[in-house]
Parts: structure tokens; C-alpha cells; sequence
């Protein structure tokens, strides 16, 4: 075996050992993870604050902050949910119909009786069972989980400067200034994409509030939030707020012409996002290309579920900006970075936008 296959072997046992090591230490790392990347969020808030108050109470005031935005998305959602259970006698009445029909279809069609089908929803039933004590335990865990984030964002906010003196002593006395624009740049990049994110999920929500009223859907509001805020995930999110979409509304008695509506708007969204929200909302903070956006959140959800889905792109942003700083890392950052055409693409956007400033 050559020295070259050798080499590849190890690094692709120290990759796969990392990758095992951040799932199985998750408990740890994910709330530490949410936290940093949560506290990057508050940093030019919480220096301006500095100048007036103590770093304590300027910390202690981003928390506060934090958690009201919490709570504040979690009501609106709560009060949307229940502008939505004013129709829940009627949704379930036209979900048993559907369900009656695709039985009958599959009875029909597959030769399963109608007998057989409860027989088999019945020997499910202990499943849903265990589920449903599966989610109560996961709700006492996201809450101790959630307390956790809390107390890392003030303690990162705090001892922001002492943490980025330690890794500007981890490196040689050559090499500390550019340490430090490393640590700047990681904080700054994962700063602005999720101010990025905030601006995109309100200008999604606008968006989808103003077609699905136009088409006279039923609670527009609570579907126009739902699909705004799953833009959480990249790419997936407003499929899956579309399809969901479609489905209650179908099932509440949506005439065709709505359904081929709410996909319209679908697609009339995502070229306005993709074409102009994207440019000049988001820009080109996270300079990542597509093909490594997905990988990322792949790998994020594999290691970490659902959290790892938020964090993948702040985190894989960071660790590109290693890379480009990192001689012996510079071809993974060249890997994972954008390409020429886009590079390209994103330089007259910012013409555009230049031009835009000066009128």
C-alpha cells in the first residue's frame, strides 16, 4: 500500500471519527453550538450597550431580548393554531371522507378489505402509543435543552474577549493578527446570515399572506407563518410548508383552481426570493455553493436531527473561513466555495446594488 493511500485512508478515519464523535457527545456540543451561533447574533447590540451599561447587565439584556423573541414567535404561532381549530370539527369530518374513499380505493384496487385495513391500523396502535411518550419526553428535553442555550448565549456574550484571546494565543506570535480577523470573520459571517434569515422569513411571510388571501384560502395567515418560517431549512422548507399547504386545504374542500393556486404562489415566491430577496437581502455573506449546501444539511440532520439542519450553513460558513486562512486546508475551502460563474454573478449584483446607493 502506498504512502498516498495511506494518507487518504487516515483522513478519512479521522473524518468519520469526528463525525461519530459530534454525534454521540450532541448532548454537549448541539446547545453549545445553538448558543454561539445565537450569540453572534447580539454582539453589535450588546456593543452598543457596553458603552452605556456593565458587560453583565448589557449580556443580561440581550438574554431578555432573546427570550422575548421566543416567546413572541411561539405566541403568534399559538394564536394562529388556535384561529385554525375553529374548523377542526369540519377538517375532520372531510378527513374522514378522504380517509373512506382511499380506503374503498384500496380495497378496490389492492384487495385489501376494509376489515383488513383497521386490522393493521390497530396493530399500530401500540406504536403511536410509545410515540406519543416518546414526544412527552422530547418536550422536557428541548426545555432543559432550551434553559441551556439561554445560559451559553450570556456566557459567550460575557467572556466574548477572554474566549477570543484564547485562540489568539493558541497561535504563533506571527501569526495572532491574522487570528483574530479569523474569529471576526467566523462571528461576522454567521451574524449576517441569520439577520439575513430574520429579513427573508418577514418578507416570505408578507409574500404568502398577500396570495394566499388573494386566492381566499382559509387561514392565510397561519400558512403564510408556516411556510415563511420553515425557510429555516434551506431549499426543503417551503416545499414542505407548500405541500402542507395544499394538503389542509384540500382536505377543508379547496376547489381545484385553489390548489393550483397555492403552487402558483409557490413559484411566484421563490423567483422573487431567488432572484432579487436573495441578492440583496442576504448577499453573499455565506459564499457556499449549492451541491455543499445540501451535503451540509444532510449532514447536519444525520448527526444532530433537526438542529443540525439550522446550524448546518452558520457552521459550514465558519469552517470555510478556517479553511481560506489554513495553508493546508485552502483546497477544502476552494471545494466547498462558490464557483467562478457565480462569483461572477454575485459581482454585478453588488454593481447593481452600488448603483442602487448612489440614486
Amino acid at each position: 500500500m502506498t504512502t498516498s493511500t495511506n494518507s487518504i485512508l487516515k483522513k478519512l478515519l479521522i473524518i468519520f471519527l469526528v463525525f461519530a464523535g459530534l454525534h454521540f457527545a450532541k448532548d454537549f456540543l448541539m446547545p453549545l453550538a445553538i448558543g454561539s451561533v445565537l450569540a453572534t447574533l447580539f454582539l453589535p447590540f450588546c456593543r452598543w450597550m457596553e458603552k452605556k451599561l456593565h458587560r453583565g447587565i448589557a449580556a443580561l439584556i440581550c438574554l431578555f431580548v432573546l427570550l422575548f423573541l421566543i416567546v413572541g414567535v411561539f405566541s403568534l404561532l399559538g394564536w394562529q393554531i388556535s384561529e385554525l381549530t375553529g374548523d377542526v370539527v369540519l377538517i375532520k369530518q372531510r378527513a374522514i371522507e378522504t380517509a373512506n374513499r382511499i380506503q374503498e380505493y384500496i380495497s378496490s384496487q389492492l384487495g385489501i378489505t376494509v376489515e383488513k385495513q383497521w386490522q393493521l391500523l390497530k396493530d399500530q396502535q401500540s406504536t403511536v402509543t410509545g410515540g406519543i411518550s416518546f414526544m412527552a419526553g422530547s418536550l422536557a428535553s428541548i426545555l432543559s435543552g432550551l434553559i441551556l442555550i439561554l445560559v451559553y448565549v450570556f456566557g459567550l456574550l460575557y467572556y466574548r474577549g477572554h474566549i477570543k484571546n484564547f485562540f489568539v494565543k493558541l497561535s504563533p506570535p506571527s501569526k495572532q493578527m491574522e487570528m483574530e480577523k479569523v474569529v471576526y470573520m467566523a462571528a461576522n459571517v454567521s451574524q449576517q446570515y441569520l439577520l439575513g434569515l430574520a429579513k427573508m422569513i418577514v418578507c416570505l411571510w408578507i409574500m404568502y399572506g398577500i396570495g394566499f388571501s388573494i386566492l381566499g384560502l382559509k387561514n392565510p395567515l397561519f400558512f403564510a407563518f408556516l411556510c415563511g418560517l420553515l425557510e429555516i431549512v434551506p431549499f426543503i422548507g417551503n416545499i414542505t410548508g407548500t405541500i402542507i399547504t395544499v394538503l389542509i386545504a384540500a382536505v377543508n374542500g379547496a376547489n381545484f383552481f385553489v390548489l393550483i393556486g397555492i403552487v402558483g404562489t409557490y413559484g411566484i415566491v421563490q423567483f422573487i426570493q431567488g432572484w432579487l430577496l436573495e441578492p440583496f437581502i442576504v448577499g453573499s455573506q455565506v459564499k457556499i455553493n449549492p451541491l455543499f449546501t445540501i451535503i451540509a444539511l444532510v449532514i447536519g440532520e444525520l448527526v444532530w436531527g433537526i438542529p443540525g439542519i439550522f446550524l448546518a450553513i452558520p457552521l459550514i460558513a465558519m469552517f470555510k473561513i478556517v479553511c481560506d486562512h489554513i495553508e493546508s486546508l485552502k483546497p477544502y475551502g476552494f471545494l466547498i466555495g462558490e464557483i467562478e460563474s457565480a462569483k461572477a454573478e454575485l459581482g454585478f449584483i453588488e454593481r447593481v446594488k452600488n448603483r442602487m446607493k448612489r440614486k
